[in-house]
Parts: structure tokens; C-alpha cells; sequence
């Protein structure tokens, strides 16, 4: 999906490192994100649009140093998309709202999906769930 934010637009709204991840598919490193070890209770949400993306019932500790989640909060908010770059085979996510990169799917989760979702921290906003 092509944004119909301009480059521009995306530079003044974005961080450096939110724009490296999200508009040209970078990646962070390895357990320096903001949320790979992360525990409260929430909705992950997308940092270029804020739509809600992953929930934190669905998040498991993978060891890899990146946050990872069996599934989509709502599925509709990310597409899965073939990547053959770096001469590897795997499957990039994107938000489906705004484009933005926010990284890959593997199937060596945890069941019942066998999914983890590994996502880059900068693309992801948290909004803490308050009680009732």
C-alpha cells in the first residue's frame, strides 16, 4: 500500500529512526527498542498512524530482542507482504492503513498459531489500558 502522505510530510511527523523504519523499511537493533521487554497491558498502536495493530495478551518473549506477538489485534489493520531482500525469504508486515513498514512474520511462535509477529519498537506507539 503507497501512503498518500508525502515524503516531506512523513520527515516532519516522524522521528529520524521512525522514518528510517517505517517509509524505508529499516530495522532496529536487536534489544534496544522501548518494547521488547515490555509488560503492561495495552494496545500496541502504529506510530505513523495510530491505528491499533497488536495487543498485549498476544505478546510473548520470543529472546529475539524485538517485540513479538501471535496475532494481529485485528487482522484488517496489517498486511502481510512477500520480502526477498537481503537474498532471504520472508514475509514483511505492514500496517494497512498508512503503509508503514513495521517488520516480519515467522512461524516458529508459540501455539495455537505457530506466528510471531517480530516488530521494530519505533513502529509501534503503546496505549495503556485503563481500568473500568
Amino acid at each position: 500500500m503507497e501512503s498518500k502522505i508525502s515524503k516531506e510530510k512523513w520527515r516532519k511527523k516522524l522521528t529520524k529512526e521512525q522514518y528510517r523504519v517505517l517509509r524505508e523499511k529499516g530495522t532496529e537493533h536487536a534489544f534496544t527498542g522501548k518494547y521488547w521487554n515490555h509488560h503492561e497491558k495495552g494496545i500496541y498502536k502504529c506510530a505513523g498512524c495510530g491505528a491499533p495493530l497488536f495487543s498485549s495478551e498476544e505478546k510473548h518473549d520470543s529472546g529475539t530482542g524485538w517485540p513479538s506477538f501471535d496475532k494481529p489485534y485485528d487482522e484488517l489493520n496489517v498486511q502481510e507482504k512477500p520480502d526477498t531482500s537481503y537474498d532471504m525469504q520472508r514475509t514483511e508486515v505492514l500496517c494497512s492503513n498508512c503503509g508503514g513498514h513495521l517488520g516480519h512474520i515467522f512461524n516458529d511462535g508459540p501455539n495455537p498459531t505457530s506466528c510471531r509477529y517480530c516488530i521494530n519498537s519505533v513502529s509501534l506507539d503503546f496505549q495503556l489500558k485503563t481500568k473500568k
